[in-house]
């Protein structure tokens, strides 16, 4: 029973991917950021190298899975409890992004830790569009919007505490698969929602914002709500999407119009002894 580490994503798809692929909801961020990482290079998310790191139990199944894409905290995927008591041992940890058990478990090796954020993930139940409706509607961004999109992605990374330094990188990737979609109303955009490429057949919803002075009118809602309903008749099994647990306007916007809770996950930090 032992962690293996790499910094090939092909090696650990090799090794893990089947695993990951059993329980997509659960593990969304670990098949998206490995999927950029297979398309986009080690470096996708910055100069690091990225840590890859998977448990196999005593059957020899792999029954846990971790990415690390410096400087972004170590993503621990679904993990037995063996594995998690073994990982501080296996890799020096001074943060992770965990399950809310598997993080108070890890926590508890730190003298001192603080809770950076709290979100939880939820997954598309039965969808109940916005009545009424907002003003206006949706329609897929294009390169010709790259201005905008990029500006309103790092004001959402400025609101979520997430570096903007990708923010052009992302919109490339996203409109190169019509992965964004605009609302407008009166032929100006007012809301934005992206959506992740499928992947063992879910999606993620993404990147929902919509810029202050246009906001309490229902375009976050009806724009999500398009998009989640597109993404399951091109064949979603699974729509998911996190929130932060801070925020009780997006929690109550999203299970208004269907989305259902799955589990929450901790963003923690050892503080410095």
């Amino acid at each position: 029973m032992t962690w293996t580490f790499t910094d090939d994503v092909a090696v650990f798809l090799d090794a893990a991917g089947a695993s990951l692929a059993a329980r997509p909801a659960e593990n969304t961020l670990l098949l998206t950021v490995t999927a950029t990482l297979r398309d986009g290079g080690p470096h996708a998310y910055g100069p690091g190298v990225p840590v890859l790191g998977w448990w196999r139990g005593a059957d020899g199944q792999v029954a846990g899975a971790l990415v690390c894409t410096p400087p972004f905290p170590p993503v621990l995927g679904t993990a037995d409890p063996e594995a998690v008591a073994a990982l501080p041992d296996a890799l020096p940890l001074t943060g992770v992004n965990a399950e809310r058990e598997a993080a108070a478990v890890l926590a508890a090796h730190w003298p001192r830790h603080r809770v950076e954020q709290e979100q939880r993930l939820y997954r598309l139940g039965t969808l109940v569009p916005p009545s009424p409706a907002p003003a206006g509607g949706p329609r897929t961004a294009t390169g010709a919007d790259r201005e905008l999109l990029v500006d309103w992605i790092r004001a959402f990374g400025e609101e979520t505490g997430q570096p903007g330094d990708r923010a052009g990188r992302i919109v490339d990737d996203r409109t190169a698969h019509g992965g964004l979609t605009l609302w407008e109303s009166g032929g100006e955009p007012v809301s934005l929602a992206g959506v992740s490429p499928r992947i063992a057949g879910t999606v993620r919803v993404a990147t929902v914002y919509t810029p202050p002075e246009h906001r309490g009118r229902g375009y976050a809602g009806a724009v999500t709500a398009w998009v989640s309903r597109v993404a399951r008749e091109e064949g979603a099994r699974e729509v998911l999407l996190f929130t932060d647990l801070a925020n009780p306007t997006s929690n109550g916007v999203y299970r208004r119009i269907g989305y259902e809770a799955v589990s929450d996950r901790l963003l923690i930090t050892a503080e410095p002894e």
